[in-house]
Formats: C-alpha cells, structure tokens, sequence
C-alpha cells in the first residue's frame, strides 16, 4: 500500500520547486524588461527665483553608445500655479560630437482651453513632460549637449522652477 502522506511530501516538494523557478523567471524577465528602459540622462536644473532670463540656457549633456538604437528626448518643466500662461515656448540647441547645433523651437502646453493645469501636481508645483524627439536615431555615437532657451515675449519669465532632460532607450 502506498504511503499518502510521502507522496503528499513528494508533490508538495515538487510544487514548490516549479513555483521557485517560476517566480525566479518572472523576476529575471522583469529586472530585463525594466533594464531596458533606464534613462541615459534624467536630469533637472533649478530656475534662480522662479525667474528665467533670456541668457539663461539650461544644459545637459549625455554619451550615446549605440547609433542604431532610437530614442524618446523629452522635457521636463516644473511651474507654480502662479505662472501666466498656457503654454511656453522654448529653442533647443543640440549639438552632437562634430559640434555642429541644430536649434529648433517647441511649444510646451501646459494648461487646457479652460485654464487647468495638464502636468502632475506636487504641493504647489506642477510638471510637465514633453516630447522633443520621438523615435529619434542619433547620426552619431559620441557626446551630446541639449540648451534649452526661453523663448516667450516676457524677459524674465516669472513663475519657472526647473527644467529638465531626459532621454529614454527604445
């Protein structure tokens, strides 16, 4: 007659192991999938006195590896409340390792028609994020500088607290 309670053992024993090797798998395809998302760069830089002045160019700098790879570029832009417009308007200089600048212009909503801010909020800020390039393949491996410029009507512009980068493998 065969003993139930060592087959018990041995089944439970079994169970346990596949459950083992199963989460072991899940969390090997987790930490690869979440690898494969980190940031080159995500990085953010204060406005002196929520004041951002025309010859204030916030700069950030990255190494690109991989040529082949694309890319999501996007901005990071934290206001108070207290900011006076719907939108902000700002030139961005990029220069990649032959140290020629592409500058071009983006406009960054950040309220509704009806006046309500879009970004997240966080106490008494609000950020939002915007995209710059999407899918975009650098022409070179090499060192990467991206300046952002102000480039609305008021000089200072009032009510900015940072800026920032971040850049994002596909």
């Amino acid at each position: 007659m065969p003993n139930f309670k060592m087959l018990g053992i041995f089944y439970l024993y079994r169970f346990k192991m596949k459950l083992k090797a199963f989460l072991f798998g899940v969390l090997c395809i987790g930490l690869w999938t979440s690898c494969d998302q980190t940031a080159i760069i995500n990085e953010n830089k204060p406005i002196e006195n929520k004041t951002w002045l025309y010859t204030s160019h916030p700069s950030f700098q990255f190494h690109i590896s991989d040529k082949t790879k694309k890319y999501d570029v996007l901005i990071d832009v934290r206001h108070t409340p207290e900011y006076a417009f719907s939108n902000l308007f700002v030139l961005i200089y990029q220069q990649g390792p032959d140290k020629k600048t592409n500058t071009f212009r983006k406009e960054i909503k950040l309220a509704k028609s009806d006046g309500k801010w879009i970004g997240k909020s966080s106490g008494s800020l609000y950020n939002q994020q915007s995209i710059i390039h999407q899918d975009y393949i650098f022409p070179d491996t090499g060192l990467y500088t991206i300046s952002i410029e102000q480039n609305m009507r008021n000089n200072p512009l009032q009510e900015i607290t940072d800026i920032g980068l971040t850049v994002i493998p596909k």
